[in-house]
């Protein structure tokens, strides 16, 4: 009885480490699926405060709740299905459609450096029916339930693309796992960087008030600091803007160097790599200067990529318009 008891004690204690084990490889996966992910996770935390610009400050919370649903319905009910069957089924599809979704990255990354350069991006506001999360803020009378519809739909269409990019990269990341361990690792990214994302938005959104709040409530350092966050706002978001655009374009070009270089395309990617072995040696700094390294080759793919595109849909179709005009 006893020697029946203790083996089977010593089962459960070896299935607790195997279940924790397997509990640590989906982290450790979605963590690296995660970090693939940060150039769009970026981008999409730095779009969403828009939408709810200009409402009240008390529906600025429940806006971004409902988006916030929204975004995990968009990843669990939809892509999450969509990309398990395309990678179970046709996983040959996966590498062109990340190479597809780079170059989706690269252009926004581009066309956002070519609105700070013209000013193009401040001339007019797309509609919040079809925007893109560009749109300027709402006028202070714009309020009401069914205009709140309208934003909220927008950010939730908006989220679907970003969230689609978020989930595809992460898929690739865990494309050698089984079937269950992916839709595992899928679910908890999708989770994970759901709450990443709308926590961060909230705390933005209401990073102001809160620092109203303690300049009129409380005094000295207190006050000061509340001041203080309510000046470095702007400055918050204008950063997380700018770091937005470097990450699309690094994220976006380190997808097409990949993919071309799995395409059979070896060449780029082999340039940088000797690039990075070429400073790998120096001691001390090698591994970052090597990442750098890297990194700055792949922003540079994605601005180059980024700009054809630019230029193919908005300077080309432009000068046509002129030379008809004309």
């Amino acid at each position: 009885m006893a020697a029946g008891l203790a083996a089977l004690l010593d089962d459960i204690a070896a299935l607790a480490k195997v279940a924790a084990a397997s509990v640590d490889d989906v982290s450790a996966a979605a963590g690296r699926a995660s970090v693939k992910a940060a150039g769009v996770v970026v981008d999409d935390t730095a779009v969403t405060p828009r939408y709810v610009s200009g409402f009240t400050p008390d529906r600025e919370l429940p806006m971004i709740r409902r988006i916030a649903v929204g975004s995990l319905r968009n990843k669990l009910l939809f892509i999450l299905p969509a990309a398990l069957l395309l990678s179970q089924f046709l996983p040959w599809l996966l590498t062109p459609l990340l190479m597809v979704g780079g170059t989706y990255l690269a252009f926004e990354g581009a066309e956002k450096l070519y609105e700070l350069v013209t000013g193009h991006g401040k001339e007019s506001a797309e509609s919040p029916e079809v925007g893109d999360g560009h749109q300027t803020p709402l006028p202070a009378g714009a309020q009401g339930e069914d205009t709140e519809k309208v934003m909220v739909a927008g950010a939730i269409r908006t989220d679907f693309i970003l969230s689609t990019e978020i989930m595809v990269i992460a898929l690739n990341e865990v494309a050698d796992q089984g079937l269950a361990s992916r839709a595992v690792i899928l679910a908890v990214v999708a989770v994970m960087i759901t709450v990443l994302v709308y926590g961060v938005v909230a705390l933005i959104v209401k990073m102001d008030d809160i620092g109203l709040h303690l300049a009129a409530t409380r005094q000295g350092r207190v006050a000061a600091a509340g001041r203080m966050m309510v000046r470095a706002m702007p400055k918050v978001l204008a950063v997380l803007s700018t770091v937005g655009i470097v990450a699309m374009l690094w994220v976006g070009g380190h997808i097409l160097l990949v993919g071309v270089d799995e395409l059979g395309w070896h060449a780029p990617y082999d340039v940088v790599h000797h690039a990075e072995e070429a400073v790998h040696g120096v001691a001390g700094v090698g591994g970052v200067l090597g990442w750098l390294t890297n990194t700055l080759a792949s922003a540079l793919v994605g601005l180059l990529v980024g700009a054809v595109v630019v230029a193919v849909l908005h300077l080309i179709p432009r000068r046509k318009g002129a030379a008809a005009a004309h």
